[in-house]
């Protein structure tokens, strides 16, 4: 068994029990209602058309370059939105592209997934990082890289906080090619869910208010444990095993 360095500063135990509470909160009541409405994420899956799924890979990998670009040149000429505010635009967004089935919703796709990147460097602003550094922009994106709010394993993003990426050559294409296989899936059951018969707009509102309110609260785990472990002088895995603990 590992040892696990206690945290003996109150400030950094009340920091993980927050952050505790918002990784709970990542797969709260709307995750659970989403599952009950379109089934597992394997059946959402398997409810796409074979060309779309079969293309979802380099569909993702290029709205991910999309989405960085609109993003990130987005924050010159809009400032930061509160959480809600985030989740209201896409949910709407995600109700337009239900309208329609697959088709407006992977049109959509793009828009929602520059949102999505938008809300996930706010909550890095709000850890006090700057979204404009290099190092922040890869973390950005790497929290796309989280198992999703569909997915049934429980601790699946408790590993991914503790994951490194070593990157060489065009650093963000690198990893934008290396997210994008995992947030394809993660998409795939969105667009899944969007076409599921009858629910049609609620279906598309509804995935999208999941979604962004999952990767905010991700978000707000991944910049936490960062700045917890700068201002605590503690090593980021000895807080990722006692957030886990806390689980």
């Amino acid at each position: 068994m590992q040892n696990v360095v206690l945290v003996e500063n109150v400030d950094a135990e009340a920091e993980l029990d927050r952050l505790a509470d918002h990784y709970r909160s990542a797969g709260g009541a709307g995750v659970k209602l989403l599952n009950k409405l379109g089934g597992s994420a394997e059946s959402l899956l398997e409810q796409l058309p074979e060309p779309v799924r079969y293309g979802l890979t380099g569909a993702t990998e290029q709205a991910l370059r999309l989405a960085m670009h609109a993003a990130q040149g987005s924050r010159r000429a809009v400032p930061d939105q509160q959480p809600w505010v985030n989740t209201a635009v896409t949910t709407a967004m995600g109700a337009a592209g239900g309208m329609g089935g697959v088709s407006t919703a992977l049109m959509e796709l793009p828009a929602t997934t520059a949102l999505l990147l938008r809300a996930i460097q706010g909550a890095a602003a709000r850890e006090g990082f700057d979204p404009a550094a290099e190092n922040v922009k890869f973390d950005c994106v790497r929290v796309l890289a989280a198992s999703g709010p569909l997915s049934h394993d429980d601790g699946a993003d408790l590993g991914f906080f503790s994951v490194r990426l070593t990157l060489t050559g065009p650093a963000m294409q690198r990893l934008i090619a290396a997210v994008a296989p995992r947030f394809s899936i993660v998409l795939g059951q969105k667009l899944a869910a969007q076409s599921v018969p009858v629910l049609g707009a609620l279906a598309g509102g509804g995935t999208n208010y999941v979604y962004t309110r999952y990767y905010q609260q991700i978000a707000r785990v991944h910049f936490g444990l960062r700045r917890l472990a700068i201002d605590a002088d503690i090593p980021h895995d000895d807080l990722v095993r006692q957030l886990a603990a806390r689980m």
